[in-house]
C-alpha cells in the first residue's frame, strides 16, 4: 500500500500548522490589566508604572510623551516605570510588542481607593430622591470612577479584574457611582481642580476579615480555619450545593404551595375579592398587630379612589417604604417591581394607562424569611402623582399565601475571611494611590456565627474588643501590600441606627464606634464621625452627602497638607474631676464648642459601679461640666454612647459633630 513520506495526511499537517501559530500569535500578544485602559486616572507625583502580561523574553516598548520606555518580558509579566508626571491630561500611550495597544484619555491626578460595605457603595440613584439635581445636573468627565464588580477568591491571589472599565462623572454614568465617592471627589476637584479617580470595591455586607490578608489572619485563628477549610475545592463545592439546594427548596416551596398564585383567580388579578382578607396597618410589623405569620409568603392589598384627572397621570410612582423581606407589587393586576431583599426603598415606576379613574387597587406578595416581616415604621407610603400625593398608610387587607420554616442559613462565600483581599483589592496593588477611603464595620458589630469554625476556635473577646484589633492591622497590611509609606487611611465611623433608648444602657454599636476610634493612633489616619447622619430605621440612610464632604476635609488635611485645617469634630483632649463634677475638656473645636439646642444632651456619668444616669451639662469655652444629683463622686463620662444617640448635639464651629465617647 502507497504511503505518504509524512506520516500525518497532507490536511492534517496543515490543520495543525495553522493552530500551533494561532496559538503562538494569541500567546504573544502583549495585555494590559483592566486598571489601565481607555479614560484611567493615575496618581500624580508618584513614579508612574506601566505593566502587563507576554511572552517570556518579549521586548516591549511603551511611548508617551515623545519617550520611549523599554522592557524585556520576564516570567511572563513586563513593566516600565516612567517619572513623576504633574496633574493634567489627556494623555496617550502606546505599548507595542508583538501586537500594538493605544490608552486614550489618560489623566494625572489623585487616585483613591473606596472600600468596605454597603454605605460606601450606595449608588447615587439609591440616594437620587434626597439630591434630586446632582444626576441630571452634573457633568464633571474629570472625575471618574473605576467600579469592580462582586468577585472573591478563596485559593490564590488574583493578578488583574475581570470585569470594570472607567467612567466619568458625567448623567449618563452618574447613577451607578458611590455616592460617598462621588461627593468626595467633588469636594476635593472643588477645592484643588486635579483630576479625582476612585476605585470602588466596597462589597454589601462584607466584615473586614474578608478584606486582610493571609498573613493578617494567621493572628485570628477562628478565620484563619474557616478559610483554609474552603481552600479545599471539594469542600467549597459542597457546602455550595448545599447551599443552592436548600435555597432552591425554600423558595420552591414558596413558589409550589403559595395559594395566592395557585388560585383559580391568581390573587394579584383585578378579579380576587378581598371579602376574606383581614385588616393590617401600614406601616408597621405583623407580629406587634398580632398576627401569627412570620415565614412564608403574605399578599398585601390597598385599594384607593383616583379622578379621571389623576389617573392620566404619566409620571406616576408608587413608594412602598422599606419592605420585610422581599415583594412582588403589583397596580391593577400589573407588576411595576420587585427587590428581592430588605433593605433597597420601593420606588417604583407606574406606566400610563396601569392607573384608572374610579377603584384603584395595589397588591404585594411579600416573602419572608426573617423573623419580623412587615412594613418599616416613618418611612413614605403613598402614590407620587407629581403634583400630589395619595396616601397609601393606614388600613390594608391581608390572606396568608403559605407559611413554612424560616430559610436555611447559607454561607456567603464573598464574606469568607480574605476572599476579598484576594480577588477586588490585590489586583490594584501594582497602581500608585493617594488614599484609602473606609467605611464598614456595621457586619462586625455582632460576630457571625459560622459553622465552618471549630467550636474551641471561637474566640473569648467580644467584636468590638476583636475590632479594636483587626480595623489596625487591616490599615498596616493594605499599607505593606500597596508598599507607598503610611498611605493617607479615612474612614467612616457608624452613623446612628435603631429606636433610641429612653435611658442609659449599653450599645454593641457604640462599642463598635469606640474600637474604630482606637485606630486614629495608627499613623496617618483620619475619622469622620456620623452619628448624625443615620436614619433609626434604615442601615442604608440617605445622607451620604456630609458624610463624603467630611471624608474630603480629612483628606484636606492628612493627604493634601493643610494642617490648620480643622477637619474633625471636637475630641476629648483630658477628664478631671472638681467636687461633684467631671471636667472634660475638648481639642479640634474651632473657635469654640457649640451646641445645637438649649443644653448638652445624651450626657451620662457614673461612679466606680458603672451604673449610668443621665447628666446636667453645661459649656464654658472648650470645657463640659457634668454632674448629677444621684452621684456624689463620678468617675465614668459618656457622650452618644447609644446604638441611636438621638440628641446628642455637641459641635465645633465648624459644623462637625463630636464623636462618641467613654472616658474615665
Amino acid at each position: 500500500m502507497k504511503t505518504d513520506k509524512n506520516p500525518l495526511p497532507i490536511f492534517a499537517t496543515f490543520i495543525l500548522t495553522f493552530f500551533l501559530l494561532s496559538a503562538t500569535s494569541a500567546q504573544a500578544d502583549i495585555r494590559l490589566p483592566r486598571l489601565l485602559s481607555d479614560g484611567a486616572i493615575l496618581q500624580r507625583g508618584k513614579p508612574v508604572e506601566i505593566w502587563g502580561w507576554a511572552d517570556e523574553g518579549e521586548k516591549i516598548t511603551v511611548e508617551f510623551a515623545g519617550e520611549n520606555y523599554v522592557h524585556t518580558t520576564k516570567s511572563g509579566r513586563w513593566s516600565v516605570k516612567l517619572p513623576k508626571q504633574k496633574a493634567g491630561g489627556p494623555h496617550k500611550f502606546v505599548i507595542r510588542g508583538n501586537n500594538t495597544i493605544e490608552l486614550q484619555d489618560i489623566w494625572f491626578g489623585d487616585l483613591w481607593v473606596a472600600a468596605g460595605q454597603s454605605n460606601i457603595e450606595l449608588p447615587l440613584r439609591r440616594v437620587a430622591q434626597r439630591y434630586p439635581e446632582v444626576i441630571p445636573n452634573t457633568n464633571l468627565p474629570q472625575i471618574r470612577q473605576f467600579s469592580v464588580p462582586l468577585t472573591y477568591a478563596v485559593d490564590d491571589v488574583r493578578e488583574d479584574y475581570e470585569k470594570g472599565s472607567w467612567k466619568t462623572a458625567t448623567p449618563e454614568n452618574l447613577p451607578e457611582f458611590s455616592a460617598v465617592g462621588f461627593f468626595f471627589a467633588e469636594a476635593l476637584w472643588q477645592q484643588y481642580q486635579v483630576p479625582i479617580g476612585i476605585l470602588s470595591l466596597a462589597v454589601g455586607g462584607s466584615p473586614a476579615q474578608a478584606w486582610v490578608s493571609e498573613d493578617v489572619l494567621q493572628k485570628y485563628p477562628h478565620y484563619q480555619a474557616e478559610a483554609e477549610r474552603f481552600k479545599n475545592p471539594d469542600y467549597l463545592a459542597k457546602i455550595a450545593k448545599q447551599d443552592k439546594a436548600a435555597s432552591d427548596a425554600w423558595y420552591s416551596k414558596a413558589q409550589q404551595h403559595d395559594q395566592g398564585l395557585q388560585s383559580e383567580k391568581p390573587w394579584h388579578t383585578e378579579q380576587t375579592s378581598n371579602q376574606q382578607w383581614q385588616t393590617f396597618n401600614i406601616p408597621g410589623r405583623l407580629k406587634e398587630q398580632k398576627i401569627d405569620f412570620t415565614n412564608g409568603v403574605i399578599w398585601l392589598k390597598k385599594t384607593f379612589e383616583l379622578s379621571a384627572e389623576q389617573a392620566k397621570s404619566e409620571n406616576a410612582t408608587l413608594w412602598l417604604g422599606v419592605l420585610v423581606d422581599g415583594d412582588e407589587t403589583y397596580v391593577n393586576g400589573i407588576k411595576v417591581g420587585s427587590v428581592g431583599y430588605q433593605y433597597p426603598p420601593r420606588i417604583y415606576p407606574v406606566q400610563p394607562g396601569i392607573l384608572k379613574p374610579g377603584k384603584n387597587t395595589v397588591t404585594v406578595r411579600l416573602t419572608s424569611y426573617t423573623s419580623n416581616p412587615g412594613a418599616v415604621e416613618d418611612k413614605t407610603y403613598a402614590l407620587d402623582l407629581g403634583n400630589q400625593k395619595i396616601d397609601l398608610s393606614g388600613e390594608w387587607r391581608y390572606k396568608i399565601g403559605m407559611q413554612s420554616g424560616p430559610m436555611p442559613a447559607t454561607t456567603t462565600l464573598h464574606y469568607l475571611p480574605g476572599s476579598l483581599f484576594k480577588a477586588k483589592l490585590a489586583p490594584a496593588f501594582d497602581v500608585n494611590i493617594k488614599g484609602v477611603l473606609w467605611y464598614q464595620g456595621e457586619s462586625n458589630v455582632e460576630r457571625s456565627k459560622s459553622p465552618h469554625i471549630p467550636e474551641k476556635l471561637l474566640p473569648t473577646t467580644s467584636s468590638a474588643e476583636e475590632y479594636a484589633s483587626l480595623l489596625p492591622d487591616l490599615i498596616r497590611d493594605w499599607r505593606k501590600h500597596f508598599n507607598q509609606g503610611d498611605l493617607p487611611f479615612l474612614f467612616v465611623q457608624l452613623p446612628n441606627f435603631l429606636p433610641a433608648q429612653p435611658e442609659p444602657a449599653e450599645s454593641a454599636w457604640a462599642d463598635l464606634r469606640q474600637a474604630q476610634a482606637k485606630a486614629l493612633k495608627v499613623k496617618n489616619t483620619g475619622m469622620v464621625v456620623a452619628i448624625d447622619t443615620g436614619e433609626w430605621n434604615d442601615i442604608h440612610p440617605l445622607n451620604k452627602k456630609d458624610v463624603g464632604q467630611r471624608l474630603a476635609l480629612q483628606a484636606r488635611k492628612i493627604a493634601y497638607g493643610e494642617k490648620s485645617l480643622v477637619a474633625s469634630g471636637p475630641t476629648v483632649k483630658s477628664v478631671k474631676r472638681k467636687g461633684n463634677q467631671l471636667i472634660v475638656t475638648f481639642k479640634n473645636t474651632g473657635k469654640g464648642l457649640q451646641i445645637r439646642g438649649e443644653s448638652p444632651k445624651h450626657i451620662a456619668i457614673a461612679g466606680e459601679d458603672k451604673k449610668f444616669v443621665w447628666a446636667k451639662a453645661e459649656i464654658k469655652g472648650n470645657e463640659l461640666l457634668v454632674w448629677s444629683d444621684k452621684i456624689v463622686k463620678p468617675v465614668w463620662v459618656r457622650y452618644a454612647w447609644a446604638d441611636n444617640p438621638e440628641g446628642a448635639n455637641i459641635y465645633n464651629s465648624e459644623g462637625l459633630p463630636a464623636g462618641p465617647f467613654e472616658v474615665e
